[in-house]
């Protein structure tokens, strides 16, 4: 695919030139400026959806013709939506973040149940009372069933899409602080796998771990911050020797170890330490020098944090970008507690993340529908 783009390019650019060779006479710099503004628009196309979306708009300021194939080839993301588990009842609250409305939604599916992650659109269910694991859309009301399984205090995900031939869905607990527990099943499975596995390092499982998939391996952060990883092609498990992220000052006190996230982005691991009195701290994983590296800018993504999945996106517009966004909406429902990298403050100003207070079971973010007519939108 890319070998025949780059000889599109190619035959594109040199019919470009036929077309546009400049005369000897006349102003040659003067030439060369009315050559790039008469540039065939299939190749300005072309030039310009390769841009990143910050470029895209740069470029759309330099003429009327640009400002025009720059936004008809412009690709902006949409941010997750924030789900809100109701107490009583089966309605369900679901918040745009950009465009700051609530909507609400009857799910009576999900009743009973307990939701344990979130990825691609699909939730990951748990009934304690019937051990039923199982799959669910909640915009499309799709449901695909595992087989039973106790899922106690082990953390939960899933690599992909239930629809996916490669989707595996893993869980890790301790059962010593030299031996974990981790069971895998996929959807068509009659039944669960469950493998005792030795570490070389201590690892200490909770349901306060932090767990992602990234490049086709389970990566799980244990209490005290130590990487486990978890191959299932090769069927192996390991403790990375890389020293935990620096945590804030008196982190593991009143409770602060509840605000830790883990999110992947295109092969990026990324950790965020939160504690009331101080600025979140955010890591990426170094995986050449085995080192967590702490940000001090995201580079235009945005992380959204909560408790049981995080999530990242490139391509918002505003001031979205270079900030995370946590799973707290306050004033009445209007605006979504989040910090900027760029700035070093919380939005709305003094709203510190209190996560030894909050409920960290009470919310979700989850990727938001392509239509939204069946929802009712709360003023």
């Amino acid at each position: 695919m890319a070998g025949r783009k780059r000889r599109r390019l190619k035959l594109l650019t040199a019919s470009y030139k036929d077309d546009t060779r400049i005369s000897k006479q006349g102003d040659a710099e003067q030439n060369e400026q009315e050559a790039w503004s008469f540039l065939p628009v299939e190749l300005l196309e072309f030039i310009i959806s390769q841009l990143t979306l910050k470029d895209n708009i740069r470029t759309s300021a330099v003429c009327k013709t640009w400002f025009s194939v720059a936004l008809s080839v412009r690709v902006v993301n949409k941010p997750p939506w924030l789900m809100y588990f109701p107490k009583l009842g089966n309605r369900f609250e679901f918040y745009d973040p950009s465009k700051r409305k609530t909507y609400s939604l009857e799910l009576p599916e999900l009743h009973g149940c307990r939701i344990c992650y979130n990825k691609d659109g699909w939730l990951l269910l748990y009934k304690p009372r019937t051990q039923r694991v199982l799959f669910f859309n909640p915009f499309t009301r799709e449901m695909i069933k595992l087989p039973r399984f106790e899922m106690t205090y082990q953390i939960v995900a899933f690599s992909s899409s239930p629809k996916s031939p490669n989707c595996i869905v893993f869980t890790v607990k301790h059962v010593s602080p030299t031996v974990v527990a981790i069971s895998t099943c996929y959807p068509g499975a009659t039944v669960w796998t469950t493998v005792n596995y030795h570490n070389r390092l201590p690892f200490v499982s909770s349901i306060w771990n932090k767990l992602v998939f990234c490049h086709g391996l389970f990566y799980c952060l244990s209490l005290t911050g130590w990487l486990g990883v978890y191959d299932p092609l090769e069927l192996t498990w390991s403790i990375r020797v890389v020293p935990p992220p620096r945590c804030p000052d008196n982190f593991f006190v009143k409770n602060w170890w509840k605000g830790k996230f883990m999110a992947e982005h295109k092969g990026d691991i990324f950790v965020i330490y939160t504690c009331y009195s101080e600025n979140p701290i955010i890591y990426k994983l170094d995986q050449v020098n085995k080192e967590w590296v702490e940000m001090k800018t995201l580079e235009g993504v945005t992380l959204f944090a909560s408790f049981l999945s995080s999530h990242a996106r490139t391509d918002l517009l505003g001031m979205m970008r270079n900030s995370v966004y946590f799973s707290k909406v306050r004033f009445y429902g209007k605006r979504c507690i989040s910090y900027s990298l760029d700035h070093r403050r919380y939005y709305p100003r003094k709203q510190c993340h209190d996560w030894g207070e909050q409920d960290p079971f009470e919310s979700i973010w989850v990727e938001p529908p392509e239509d939204v007519s069946t929802f009712s939108w709360e003023d």
